[in-house]
């Protein structure tokens, strides 16, 4: 099978429509969503409906954001003053069918098939993050599946458990550049983050996405330009915090 990888669009439209025209040409069998459909941005209806319009090749697991978006009361809290304005402002534009369908989606991790699984955060919980190897060796614990793909920290990244002669190591590397192919060893695990389509945090302001060939192995991570600009003022023009739109220009 092969898998269009997507997550934490976080409502940014000029984003998604760049990515989705960038993998167009790609054959794919299903897409993954990893979670964060809504949040920071200030389109959240446009990009539902583009997700909703996926239909049945969508395999989706909710994020935090789309949680809390959704019942306020249900995590806010732990949000920051702009993640919270931005989750109040976009309950209050989600259409009724848009909201529907968010309710739809499922509370990760899930399986997609044997030895594949998607989650948002970690296995453990969907508000986790993995940014080490310590962390990741927990979640590897939690879950008995080959590739998890995971989302979240909005930062492309790898993590590859091996285990021989009774011994075990994790080693957790970046993944930078325009496209990036990756044969991952049937031997080894893996828990890889496509980074995010919506809201880059590693410093390259520029979508990302990634392509997963379940039958040879394979998973291509590609980062895509789009217009930040427009994205940037269609926050400013929605009276959420300027800084959700300048954190956009610079990747972080």
């Amino acid at each position: 099978m092969k898998y269009l990888v997507l997550s934490d669009i976080h409502g940014n439209l000029e984003a998604l429509r760049a990515v989705l025209a960038h993998a167009a040409r790609k054959r794919r069998d299903a897409v993954l969503f990893l979670g964060d459909a809504v949040g920071y941005g200030a389109a959240p209806n446009q990009v539902v409906e583009r997700m909703r319009d996926l239909g049945g090749t969508m395999i989706a697991v909710r994020g935090n954001h789309d949680r809390v978006v959704l019942d306020p009361g249900q995590g806010a809290v732990f949000f920051n003053s702009h993640a919270r304005r931005a989750a109040a402002w976009s309950e209050q534009m989600l259409t009724q069918p848009n909201r529907r369908f968010l309710e739809g989606v499922p509370i990760g991790p899930r399986d997609v098939e044997e030895g594949l699984a998607i989650c948002h955060g970690s296995p453990i919980d969907e508000d986790e993050y993995l940014f080490t190897e310590v962390e990741a060796k927990e979640a590897f614990s939690a879950s008995s599946a080959r590739v998890t793909f995971f989302g979240h920290s909005h930062i492309p990244c790898m993590f590859e458990y091996h285990a021989a002669g009774g011994r075990e190591s994790i080693v957790g590397v970046l993944l930078r550049g325009s496209r990036v192919v990756i044969d991952l060893d049937p031997s080894r695990r893996y828990m890889i983050n496509p980074g995010s389509v919506g809201q880059p945090r590693d410093r390259d302001p520029r979508a990302a996405y990634g392509m997963y060939d379940s039958a040879v192995g394979r998973f291509t991570l590609y980062r895509v330009p789009y217009d930040v600009e427009s994205s940037r003022r269609r926050i400013l023009a929605a009276g959420l915090p300027p800084i959700l739109g300048d954190r956009l220009i610079h990747g972080a």
